[in-house]
């Protein structure tokens, strides 16, 4: 597949070139969007949604349960519908876990500590309670846990992984938008876990629909599974999956792509866009301009000039500072124009600042 169709193509899967419907939607399409930021994931699923202009409206949606965020795969945090959650993490969660060991060893932290801080927390959000992260921290404290050394940012991860709790509604920020959400019991919180037949199946059928033109190591470095499980992954999809190249899959059926959608975008750090394949120089961004935009486990927003990586660009997020213009560093001067530049920031900036 030449890379022209191969732009065209993954744009169609990742709503970016056939908008969603509404935020949730967009949200199962890709079933875990890539978070971290909380800002920047949230600003993923409104490009990738018809009509979202302001990020209360995302927001509303963590409010009413109907998004959470977690550590769905890769150590790494995404957000995801609240249905999905369990049965994701019944295949990531305990080699996430493990993959942690190690770093847990030095950190003092073992099963001992974490049934104590389960409890304790157990204790404190029964029956509907909240915490900030400061707050759940202070509860450590409390059990002679010190969570300085990302101690406590671990034993949080632990209890994720583990389902005891998930990051839901979002904390109000004066003058700002909020970069933090409440602590909650994931069995309170989420209401309608709707787990699959065969998660494998939906696992991989899933990266495909949001993902695709795609195949097995690529879903393997997105889901951080085996590669053997990724090639079992492909088999059990069936004809959920279409090969449309050697051993490389899109999703049936296929969002069909907007005649209106805009040619140039600005996507977040940790974009699905670039971030989701094994090979993240081909075919969005020139292999030389990769180090600009990601490295050292850190990644700058991009602008995507009809699929490909075309500038970087900055924006602070402090308080009296968010409605600030967008900042673009150019990569392809060529690329795209000053105007679609500046279109793309804009709308961004509205998101941001609504």
């Amino acid at each position: 597949m030449d890379t022209t169709r191969l732009r065209a193509e993954r744009l169609r899967s990742q709503r970016l070139s056939a908008p969603a419907a509404s935020v949730v939607d967009a949200a199962s399409h890709l079933l875990a969007t890539q978070s971290q930021e909380f800002w920047g994931g949230r600003w993923a699923l409104a490009l990738r949604t018809r009509g979202v202009e302001r990020i209360a409206e995302v927001d509303a949606l963590f409010d009413r349960g109907e998004l959470v965020r977690s550590w769905t795969m890769r150590g790494t945090i995404h957000t995801i519908p609240a249905r999905d959650l369990a049965w994701v993490l019944g295949l990531t969660g305990e080699r996430q876990f493990r993959s942690a060991a190690s770093r847990h060893r030095r950190l003092g932290i073992d099963d001992d500590l974490l049934r104590r801080a389960e409890r304790a927390v157990r204790g404190a959000l029964r029956g509907g309670g909240r915490l900030t992260r400061a707050e759940l921290f202070d509860l450590l404290r409390g059990l002679g846990v010190d969570p300085r050394e990302q101690r406590g940012v671990h034993v949080l991860q632990s209890l994720s992984l583990r389902g005891v709790i998930v990051q839901a509604a979002v904390v109000p920020r004066e003058g700002g938008p909020t970069r933090e959400q409440y602590l909650v019991l994931a069995e309170e919180w989420i209401a309608d876990a709707a787990p699959p037949p065969d998660p494998l199946a939906e696992f991989f059928a899933r990266y495909i629909d949001g993902h695709g033109p795609a195949g097995a190591a690529d879903f393997a470095w997105w889901s951080g599974l085996p590669i053997g499980t990724a090639r079992r992954a492909v088999e059990a999809a069936g004809d959920r999956v279409r090969e449309v190249g050697e051993r490389v899959y899109v999703g049936v059926p296929r969002p069909r792509a907007s005649a209106t959608a805009a040619d140039v975008v600005a996507l977040p750090p940790f974009d699905e866009y670039f971030l989701s394949y094994a090979d993240r120089s081909t075919p969005t961004a020139d292999a030389a301009h990769v180090p600009l935009i990601a490295t050292g486990g850190m990644m700058r927003p991009i602008l995507v000039a009809r699929g490909e990586i075309v500038a970087t660009w900055l924006h602070s997020l402090a308080v009296g500072r968010h409605a600030d213009d967008p900042v673009p560093d150019l990569l392809v001067p060529a690329g795209a124009t000053d105007a679609e530049l500046s279109a793309a920031l804009e709308r961004y900036r509205r998101f941001i600042s609504g």
